[in-house]
């Protein structure tokens, strides 16, 4: 049975571009047989994080993602390949880094901070649905 390809949405937050994990995470999707095709640095605005995280705004914890996406700047990549979206996952790990398996990009570089948020390098779609609905977010040229 032939797999289709499909894509997916990674963010590399504030806290993995200014450690400078870019090249390591990137490599690590290369190395999976997985294709870059698109990639830019990006700022994160109210617009782009209320848009992206919109079942979470009347959360109470949303105030701390806002100010945590909004430290610097973000890698964001459009990645495709077969199962990319569930491979991906599995890479990143967990999303408390304190819980991510060593080897998983979360496990080798996230950490919980003294503010409480969770520093976790990453974010990738959930989805094919919520991939195609973050990648316009993102990149609206596409």
């Amino acid at each position: 049975m032939k797999m289709a390809k499909e894509r997916t949405l990674i963010l590399i937050k504030p806290d993995g571009v200014a450690a400078g994990h870019v090249g390591e995470i990137i490599a690590r999707i290369e190395r999976r047989g997985y294709q870059i095709t698109a990639l830019k640095v990006t700022q994160a605005t109210d617009e782009k994080l209320k848009a992206h995280y919109s079942e979470k705004i009347d959360k109470p914890y949303f105030g701390d993602i806002e100010s945590y996406m909004k430290e610097g700047p973000i890698v964001a990549i459009i990645a495709t390949g077969v199962n990319i979206i569930n491979a991906f996952h599995k890479m990143a790990g967990k999303t408390n880094p304190t819980e991510a398996a060593p080897g998983t990009i979360r496990g080798d570089f996230g950490h919980e901070s003294e503010d409480g948020n969770l520093r976790n390098v990453v974010h990738s779609s959930d989805g094919i649905a919520a991939a195609e609905k973050e990648i316009k977010i993102w990149f609206p040229e596409f």
